[in-house]
């Protein structure tokens, strides 16, 4: 390849004027490069300026930053219109965070094929050699520098390629709204909108203003005869849809306590509310949610929402498969292992026509721990 010598005639040295008005900026930038120790030796483009070979080069990366603006914007579409919020079926929320991840990285992916196209075809060929050595830069090197930067933009020849300068708008406008979309949508949408963490299946409000039964996975109301003592069943709210996972929020744990165990919790509910009754510190809300001997928990852990589920008669622990969290059924469902620190909300029960009916959703919101939630929750609150 022939290397295009570009030098004006200076030698390099004291006598080199950087502001003389012949000098073109590649002169500069190749005496900056000799004062820096570093000599030029080959500098030459990769492709004929203004050959087919070119242009072709030309528009496919045109192309490819084009595609991957367009991807940055529908990435910001998809973030901001696409449905988000949970559905029970294939619906088209289910397909809401692989489009996200699609278009993002997408978009990124072939900004970074455009770049390695751009820096393999257009940039020129270069080859250098440097002695280093210390020292301060003088004015005068100070402004080669300045040029041999501004010559680096000369380099893209983006400034006699205007149809990448286009190209790049497209992804300059849609990955920058790509990163500022979710920082504003994070102020904009209030994610306790609609009370979705603080309402279960239980509340009266799914159920015409009408308390709510507790029923069995078939949709069969419960006696409390059908609960042996010292026995639990997983109840549901008796709503439609109240055992799927349109509400899989609710599943509830239904405990026939022994008569000492039902009187060790009474005991316990009584001497916590006296005790936040004279300013002591309990964990809210103190609930007291029995019926005779029966009391129900939900079993969604308050570490990480797993189902704690497997009940230890003889102890009268709850504990959590996952993580092992364990929790004391007779003082409150306190947790007395592992990494939970709140107690399991306790869901409030009476009896209804013979039937066992929560008298309200639960008072707290059920699940792992999140930023603004509240110690206590009104279940009959309209959102």
């Amino acid at each position: 390849m022939t290397i295009e010598h570009r030098s004006a005639g200076h030698a390099a040295g004291d006598d080199f004027d950087v502001d003389d008005p012949a000098l073109r900026r590649f002169d500069l930038v190749r005496e900056g490069a000799r004062r820096d120790g570093v000599e030029i030796v080959h500098y030459a483009p990769r492709l004929p300026a203004g050959s087919r070979v070119e242009k072709r080069a030309v528009r496919s990366i045109a192309l490819l930053i084009s595609l991957s603006g367009l991807l940055a914007i529908a990435f910001v579409v998809a973030y901001t219109w696409w449905p988000w919020k949970y559905e029970p079926g294939m619906v088209a929320s289910k397909f809401y965070t692989p489009i996200l991840a699609a278009t993002l990285g997408g978009s990124l992916f072939i900004l970074g094929l455009a770049i390695i196209a751009w820096a393999k075809k257009l940039l020129p060929e270069e080859i250098s050699v440097q002695d280093r050595h210390d020292g301060p830069s003088a004015r005068d090197e100070q402004k080669l520098t300045g040029a041999t930067i501004l010559n680096l933009v000369d380099e893209t020849g983006i400034k006699r390629r205007p149809i990448l300068k286009a190209a790049i708008l497209l992804p300059a406008l849609g990955l920058g709204a790509a990163a500022v979309a979710p920082l504003v949508g994070s102020l904009l949408k209030n994610p306790n909108e609609g009370h979705i963490y603080l309402r279960t299946g239980w509340s009266p409000l799914n159920n015409n203003g009408q308390k709510v039964r507790l029923v069995r996975d078939d949709g069969t109301p419960i006696r409390p005869e059908d609960v042996s003592v010292g026995g639990q069943m997983t109840v549901f709210p008796g709503i439609p849809g109240g055992a799927t996972n349109k509400y899989a929020d609710s599943p509830t744990l239904l405990i026939h306590l022994r008569e000492e165990d039902a009187n060790a919790l009474q005991a316990d509910i009584a001497a916590t509310k006296a005790l936040a009754a004279t300013g002591g510190e309990v964990e809210k809300p103190v609930v007291e949610g029995m019926f005779g001997n029966f009391v129900a928990y939900s079993k969604i852990c308050t570490h990480a929402g797993c189902p704690a589920s497997l009940f230890e008669q003889q102890t009268n622990r709850l504990l959590c498969p996952c993580h092992q969290s364990q929790f004391l059924i007779t003082e409150q469902a306190r947790p007395i292992f592992g990494p939970a620190h709140r107690k399991l909300p306790m869901l409030p029960l009476e009896l209804e026509d013979g039937f066992l009916v929560a008298r309200s959703d639960f008072l707290e919101p059920v699940g792992p721990t999140y930023w603004e939630r509240p110690d206590e929750v009104n279940p009959q609150e309209k959102p």
